[in-house]
């Protein structure tokens, strides 16, 4: 895999950069510029080599024209980062659209419109993919988060241009390897946000490997579902897991209390009294200090997905257990995008050994050892 630093010659040639900027837009107005900041170094890079043509996504259209899915809220966005202007095509392929590519000047930077409003993008259509490598000469990838995905931006373009990783691609390589190949003890997993059928892999992957592992959000729902308990009207998956038998391990942690909502009232309950009309939104406060305990011991911590009902705002549990992972000094690499999005808005990024930018392209990379969009380039 060849890192951009590697591309030589680009003199009249347009590059093509799969970005990951599915960020969160209410009302037309980005909620959250992090994904974009990371990958300004590539921009900014890439840009100086010459024309630039910027793709990515926007939520899930479904393959139809969905304005309240589109990329011109971005615009601004890189305007106002890049201190540049930033050109904006309506549709991804076409004579149109090639046209506004092939008349770029070195520098000058093209941002397209949302990839899934087109069927062939997620269908990893080949006319839809050599409609895109059409745009220019030079692929590069720098969507670590969408790099799970066998769609045509990410697998299909770079059968067809010469390809190359991007600076936070790499990079979040790098630290996910770390975890695979120098794993240091006390090792803490720590799994939160809903579907088991991700976090399970992730589960028996690490079990031998680890010195605990902790089971929050959701996920932590459906265990006490499934060990019996009542779980009230809180978020759960009509599955079966068989996860009774998997937490018997004597490495698994599971929350002692939680944090429930009933007729608009919050309030903490223990595990084991729970009623069916209380709504199970965050841990409780006594699960937070046995969770802060094993951070403290912890040599390195490894997190993936929010601990409370992000959608919902119940971030507490959340919030606490990042402040008290940046309060030690052990390696610590988070990701998901809802972990992410919290752990932005406190203004702790930097406060990690590593933070990364995906979620399922995270758990499946650190299952896999690999991913999709890693092979297209190789």
């Amino acid at each position: 895999m060849r890192s951009i630093k590697q591309i030589k010659n680009s003199k009249n040639k347009v590059i093509l950069l799969r970005a990951g900027f599915d960020v969160p837009i209410k009302d037309g107005k980005v909620l959250d510029i992090k994904r974009i900041e990371v990958l300004l170094p590539t921009i900014k890079y890439l840009a100086k080599k010459g024309p630039l043509v910027i793709l990515s996504h926007q939520g899930r259209p479904k393959g139809k024209i969905d304005m309240a899915f589109t990329q011109k809220p971005l615009v601004k966005v890189l305007e106002k980062l890049l201190k540049q202007k930033v050109k904006f095509a309506d549709h991804c392929v076409g004579v149109k659209t090639e046209k506004i590519a092939r008349s770029l000047k070195k520098g000058e930077i093209l941002l397209l419109e949302n990839l899934r409003f087109e069927p062939g993008e997620e269908k990893n259509d080949v006319i839809f993919a050599k409609g895109l490598a059409k745009l220019g000469d030079i692929y590069v990838m720098d969507a670590f988060p969408d790099a799970h995905r066998e769609h045509a931006s990410i697998v299909g373009v770079p059968k067809y241009l010469p390809s190359y990783a991007g600076f936070q691609f790499l990079k979040e390589i790098k630290y996910l390897s770390f975890v695979l190949e120098k794993v240091r003890h006390p090792f803490l997993l720590i799994l939160g946000g809903a579907k088991f059928d991700t976090k399970l892999p992730i589960i028996k992957r690490f079990l031998k490997n680890v010195d605990n592992i902790f089971i929050g959000g959701a996920l932590a729902i459906q265990v006490f579902k499934e060990k019996g308990y009542e779980v009230g009207v809180s978020l759960v998956e009509n599955k079966n897991y068989g996860l009774p038998l998997i937490v018997k391990n004597s490495k698994i942690i599971l929350p002692i209390d939680f944090l429930v909502l009933k007729d608009k009232k919050n309030y903490d309950v223990s595990f084991d009294r729970v009623s069916k009309k209380e709504n199970i939104v965050d841990m409780g406060p006594e699960t937070i200090k046995e969770l802060e305990n094993k951070i403290k011991k912890a040599k390195m911590v490894l997190w993936n997905g929010p601990l409370g009902e992000s959608s919902g705002g119940f971030d507490l549990a959340t919030e606490k257990i990042a402040c008290a992972v940046t309060k030690t000094k052990n390696i610590s690499i988070i990701g998901g995008g809802d972990t992410f999005e919290v752990i932005s808005k406190l203004g702790l990024i930097n406060k990690f050994t590593f933070v990364s930018s995906g979620g399922g392209a995270m758990l499946d990379f650190l299952v896999n050892g690999t991913l999709p969009g890693i092979k297209a380039l190789e």
